[in-house]
């Protein structure tokens, strides 16, 4: 048996997440589809993270094994040559069979965007967080100052997470600008359930003065979710690089 190990990007705006549900198309159940049609034998895929329903990704990585060897250029055309238009294989490789696609992973990139503008634009629906008031790009810098570290990121997370070990390191956190894009860029070793969204969420709701700059870190000790900003819309979210 050998381990191929899949580096995709796609557009989530037609699925609900990643992982198989019974109740709704998702990447994982369209992509093991086409490599089962392709090798004419039953497959499991693992993926490299869960991202949510409308979450999209310019890298995410997946694996398979097989005992059917092709090439890599010819994986990746004919995975791409069946695939639909908003799901691609980017790069496929042979790896160790201890290589695992979501535990051998170091930490993750996520970018969340923002288009700030009193105009919306048609090219970005589905694609970005469409907030037509100004935002304080300043104050949310503050506060992705203040989350980067190791902290027990509990108030950070939804209801729906599946782990007890709720500790995380924020290694970078920063907001840009360019234009009337904004973008929250976001790398740690791990992430919670929904970690990324209420990080936005907060950080806009600082923006607005709904929370004080000034007792975040207090707030981020008390793992209070009550205390912190609303979850941010799905469709702005990117997981962008995963890190081996």
């Amino acid at each position: 048996m050998e381990r191929v190990l899949l580096k995709i990007c796609y557009l989530g705006t037609a699925y609900h997440g990643w992982q198989v549900q019974p109740n709704g198309i998702t990447i994982q159940a369209v992509l093991q589809e086409k490599i089962e049609s392709m090798y004419k034998s039953k497959i499991n895929l693992t993926g490299c993270s869960r991202t949510d329903s409308g979450v999209h990704a310019n890298e995410f990585f997946c694996h398979f094994d097989t005992d059917i060897h092709i090439e890599p250029k010819g994986i990746i055309k004919g995975l791409n040559s069946i695939l639909p238009k908003d799901i691609a294989i980017l790069d496929c490789i042979y790896v160790e069979r201890n290589f695992h696609a979501r535990y051998s992973a170091k930490g993750k990139n996520y970018v969340y965007k923002i288009l700030n503008s009193p105009i919306n634009n048609p090219f970005l629906y589905d694609r970005a967080w469409h907030i037509e008031r100004n935002l304080d790009i300043e104050l949310m810098n503050k506060f992705c100052k203040e989350i980067c570290g190791t902290h027990d990121f509990l108030g950070f997370s939804s209801s729906g997470r599946t782990v007890t070990d709720t500790i995380r390191t924020v290694s970078e956190c920063f907001v840009s600008k360019t234009d009337n894009i904004i973008e929250l860029s976001i790398t740690a070793n791990g992430f919670l359930y929904n970690m990324v969204r209420i990080i936005v969420g907060t950080a806009v709701d600082i923006s607005d003065g709904k929370i004080d700059i000034n007792n975040i870190s207090s707030i981020i000790d008390s793992c209070d979710r009550s205390l912190l900003g609303i979850t941010a819309p799905p469709q702005g979210l990117y997981l962008n690089k995963v890190i081996y």
